[in-house]
Parts: C-alpha cells; structure tokens; sequence
C-alpha cells in the first residue's frame, strides 16, 4: 500500500534532519494518511479510502465527497476515486 492520498495525490517528500553541528542526514516527511468511510449521495453508499487528513478538511469545505470528486483533476486522483469520479458524474448526468 503507498503512502499516496487518493484523492489529492500528496505522497511522501524528502528533506533533511540539521543537527545543532549542522549535519544534514536524510529523512521522510510522511504525509497524514488516515482510512475513512466518506458517504457518496448521489451512489448512495459509502465509500473506503486511505486519503489525508488535509483532503479530509478539503472534502467537507467543498460540500462532500461527490462535490470535491467533480471538481478535482484527473491526473491527481487514483484509479479507484477516478472510477469513483465517473460514477459520480454519470448519476449527476442522469438526474
């Protein structure tokens, strides 16, 4: 499983610990993955993803899952919340 947002595609970033004698030695930052359960109301289910807890605040300021997934870019999301994205719109279409 990678350390990979699914919705806004953050991942981990490479840096530098400094020590007090200014020795630089490589480290990770990580990004804030946590597993929810996001409701879709146009699917009418919910929905499990590893996403982090900034694409969290992201969801519920844009108006919920389905909202954040019409506005969101292609190239950022995963397979499974692009799949998602298409079902999404499809439902929106049809209504």
């Amino acid at each position: 499983m990678s350390r990979r947002c699914e919705l806004t595609g953050k991942g981990a970033l490479v840096g530098h610990t400094v020590s007090h004698s200014n020795i630089k030695t490589k480290r990770r930052f990580l990004p804030n993955l946590v597993n929810v359960t996001l409701q879709s109301e146009s699917l009418g289910r919910g929905v499990r993803l590893r996403i982090s807890a900034n694409a969290l605040k992201s969801v519920d300021h844009r108006g919920g899952l389905d909202a954040f997934l019409l506005k969101a870019r292609d190239t950022e999301l995963s397979p499974r919340a692009l799949l998602l994205k298409k079902q999404v719109a499809k439902k929106a279409v049809s209504e």
